[in-house]
């Protein structure tokens, strides 16, 4: 019998903690993302849904890009089930993990863009797409006759957007089931093209005269770009902590991205991470940035023509060696604004405001807007639209159609 089982098992009604499952009537199966969920507390384990089968194999759990909220509980998994990604978004995931916490200690398999990949009776054909996080991709499935495309998480703002706009043009055919996100429905997040944050920070750094302090994600690459693109254009240098100087080492083959040697870019090695890459091994890593290192204390001697990058675990380190904000100089926070409501941001917050600096929050959604959620469900023209990954889908569903609505863990026979 044709046909496929869907199971959200969880993300029907929420942000991220994606875990997908696609099942044919005779048994094989393939998981779609095995997130964390945002909300989990920091340590909490034994997370992954209820309704997902661990003693049933899998042929393979593909992971759609390196966020935490889709690969997060990798090591909750059988370790028999193989696991699926991009090459570089592979390469991130054992970073990430070899450093802050455990490495996983499985291989994974690498797929290209465009090109279909056989996983058991799972033709699986990857697309580059463009979202806040390096690597990311749609994911096309096809099985038993049917044809499911699951959006993963994706924009059509930021410096990949040409890879979502020309598969608007061009789509898949006979899209039975759209699994595709709805993060910025009802939210009101700021979606301005990365071209237009560069040109913002180019006008915050030229108009201030001291230092501009940033806090952005390390693995957001297209912030990096932006940033050390505007630091170009108004002649500053972009100091970086050790860690975003390794993911840019990682990336040095996929892509023409800044790195530490290249002009207007050095590299803080501060106490804490120092210590940490060397308690795991990697003082050769240490000693090959230092190379291209700037003090602490010389950015606190010199107070202009520096954007340094900024976030709470770095505060401790670069203030006992001076480093401290003062009223010449701007502060922005390129990341969701909610986070600067949790503890580490209203620490973060207040060590600005007590130095006098100036706030000039500056950033883009690393999701869809609105008017791109409904552009690109109508270029799909699929049979079917599942919404995943959003809590506003039932007060926002106006301008989509074909919606089936399910619950978390509730099967849909495609």
């Amino acid at each position: 019998m044709n046909g496929l089982n869907l199971i959200v098992h969880r993300s029907t009604d929420q942000i991220g903690g994606n875990c997908i499952e696609i099942a044919c009537a005779a048994g094989s199966r393939i998981l779609l993302d095995v997130g964390r969920p945002l909300d989990a507390p920091t340590g909490a384990t034994n997370l992954l849904p209820q309704s997902l089968d661990l003693e049933h194999p899998v042929e393979g759990i593909l992971i759609s890009h390196p966020h935490q909220d889709h690969y997060g509980l990798l090591d909750e998994t059988p370790v028999n089930w193989p696991i699926y990604s991009g090459k570089a978004a592979g390469r991130l995931i054992h970073l990430t993990a070899g450093i802050f916490g455990k490495a996983p200690m499985r291989e994974f398999r690498h797929w290209e863009s465009g090109r279909t990949t056989e996983i058991g009776p799972f033709r699986v054909t990857p697309y580059l797409t463009d979202h806040s996080a390096f690597d990311a991709y749609m994911l096309l499935i096809e099985a038993a006759g049917k044809r499911i495309l699951y959006s993963g998480d994706f924009r059509c703002h930021g410096r990949k957007a040409s890879l979502v706009k020309q598969l608007m043009k061009s789509p898949p055919s006979d899209i039975d089931v759209l699994l595709m996100e709805g993060t910025n429905l009802g939210s009101g997040k700021p979606t301005d093209s990365e071209t237009d944050i560069e040109g913002e920070f180019v006008n915050l750094f030229r108009r201030t005269p001291g230092r501009v302090f940033v806090c952005w994600s390390a693995q957001n690459i297209d912030r990096t770009v932006s940033l050390y693109r505007a630091c170009l254009r108004s002649g500053r240098t972009l100091a970086i902590d050790l860690y975003t100087a390794e993911v840019l080492d990682l990336l040095a083959d996929a892509g023409h991205l800044p790195r530490a040697g290249w002009n207007n870019i050095k590299v803080v090695i501060t106490r804490a991470l120092s210590r940490l890459y060397k308690a795991k091994g990697r003082n050769d890593f240490v000693e090959r940035m230092a190379t291209y290192g700037i003090s602490a204390s010389r950015l606190a001697a010199d107070t202009s023509k520096w954007v340094i990058m900024i976030r709470p675990s770095l505060i401790r380190d670069l203030g006992s060696k001076g480093v401290r904000p003062a009223p010449g100089d701007a502060w922005s926070y390129s990341q969701w604004r909610g986070y600067l409501e949790q503890p580490d941001g209203v620490a973060l917050k207040s060590w600005f405001d007590e130095g006098g600096a100036n706030a000039a929050h500056i950033h883009t959604s690393g999701h869809a807007s609105v008017s791109a959620l409904k552009a690109f469900a109508k270029a799909m023209k699929p049979k079917v639209l599942v919404p995943i990954h959003g809590q506003a889908w039932d007060s926002e569903s106006d301008g989509f159609s074909n919606i089936v609505r399910i619950h978390d863990g509730e099967p849909l026979r495609i």
